[in-house]
């Protein structure tokens, strides 16, 4: 243990600095009253695990309407962290904003569709054998990119939204330091302008829609440089002596990612250009599958022992932790590569009528050489936020609220599984 928490202190990280990070009193103070050792590590070394935290304290008035205070330990929306798979969120969000947009009553997030390929290092996808019709859709994108974090799901979602669209979307509802450049698969910058032709289809395959393939000729703004560690294995595993160079990939900061969270629960609560064009439907089907275990789904079937409960819950998960509290669900998205973990939840527990939220991001990387697949996740990302996950629930647990909310909104039917003889999926590229 004294080895975990003591070998951050020499490590290099290379950065710029542009701007003081903001710190709230209110969060030092509370993160002092847990003294567990790994945690009051990271507390202490901020720079070091390139920490940032948002704390959003929920009160509701007498009619149960919402307000939202904000508090931050170490936020900088200049800093750059890599946000891996997080972007999965406004992926979905923009992709069911595009179906509305398209205005055919005939193609919906269920309708099954098929991926040719218009480009090099585009590749086919005509089936799923893990949907209940066996072809993808969007609905079953989202589920598997929400459940389990599946990559090929969110690359599919970027290649029907297509990279401008994305960035311009984003850019448009405020989210100016956010950049979508790449799938989760290996291309080149020109190869992820690219996007692939999509069709929309009846069940006997006849089309409905067809999308052509795209191209984006927009520029991106890489002026602000992104290098961290001191070295990096390439494909061939080749050691490269510099820092990993991040300049030109996903960007996208913990105000923006709570932002699109927020926006997606609470949609009345931010500016109207900050949401996105959804149906009461798409809120409904977003909010189950946020929060809907991988064990309660029937399509995808994954094995409930290794997609646990709190897979994907990193607040409420350890190594002791496989399930949530009585009566809690978590409403979040998580990501994590190249050292980096990052969650944003809005936790309810209907039992005790509670509510927050919660979004951080940690690095752990003692060697400083990316691509290694050596990081801290179990040592010291999982135990600092778990801790931290439970700090601020039993601050809430005790917090005391002039009105208790009024959760039924977020009270949502969810699936049970069925026993079939299908085989459960335990491999997941995530």
């Amino acid at each position: 243990m004294n080895n975990v928490i003591g070998f951050l202190a020499a490590c290099f990280i290379t950065t710029t600095v542009y701007a003081q990070p903001r710190t709230d009193t209110f969060l030092t103070d509370l993160f002092s009253s847990n003294q567990h050792p790994v945690f009051q590590e990271v507390i202490r070394h901020p720079e070091t695990y390139r920490l940032q935290i948002i704390y959003t304290r929920i009160d509701r008035d007498k009619r149960n309407v919402p307000t939202f205070t904000h508090y931050y330990f170490h936020v900088d929306s200049t800093a750059y962290f890599n946000p891996a798979s997080t972007v999965k969120l406004p992926l979905a969000l923009l992709s069911l904003e595009k179906l509305n947009g398209l205005k055919k009553p005939d193609v919906t997030k269920f309708t099954a569709m098929q991926f040719d390929s218009a480009f090099r290092g585009q590749t086919k996808e005509w089936h799923d054998n893990t949907s209940e019709t066996g072809f993808p859709s969007i609905a079953h994108f989202i589920k598997k990119a929400f459940l389990v974090s599946d990559n090929d799901a969110y690359s599919r979602m970027y290649e029907f939204v297509g990279q401008q669209t994305t960035n311009r979307s984003l850019h448009a509802k405020g989210y100016a330091n956010t950049r979508i450049t790449h799938r989760f698969v290996r291309m080149t910058p020109e190869e992820n302008r690219h996007t692939n032709p999509v069709r929309f289809i009846r069940p006997d395959e006849t089309l409905i829609y067809g999308q052509p393939a795209a191209y984006n000729p927009d520029a991106f703004d890489f002026r602000r440089t992104a290098k961290i560690g001191k070295g990096y294995l390439t494909a061939s595993d080749s050691l490269v002596n510099e820092p990993f160079d991040f300049t030109t990939r996903n960007k996208y900061p913990l105000e923006a990612f709570q932002q699109t969270l927020q926006s997606v629960l609470f949609p009345l609560s931010v500016p109207a250009r900050q949401r996105f064009n959804l149906t009461e439907n798409d809120y409904a089907f977003v909010r189950q599958y946020l929060s809907q275990f991988p064990g309660e789904t029937n399509y995808p079937k994954y094995d409930a022992e290794q997609y646990y409960d709190s897979y994907v819950k990193f607040f409420f998960r350890d190594s002791l932790h496989r399930t949530l509290p009585e009566g809690v669900r978590v409403f979040n998205k998580v990501g994590w590569a190249y050292g980096f973990m990052t969650d944003a939840s809005y936790v309810a527990d209907f039992k005790n009528r509670v509510e927050y939220m919660l979004s951080a991001t940690i690095y752990v990387n003692r060697d400083e050489i990316l691509n290694d697949n050596n990081y801290e996740y179990d040592s010291v990302a999982h135990p600092f936020l778990y801790h931290l996950g439970q700090t601020i629930y039993q601050y809430e647990l005790k917090r005391p609220r002039k009105y208790r909310p009024d959760l039924k909104a977020f009270q949502l039917p969810y699936e049970k599984r069925r026993n079939d003889s299908r085989a459960v999926i335990k491999d997941v590229d995530n």
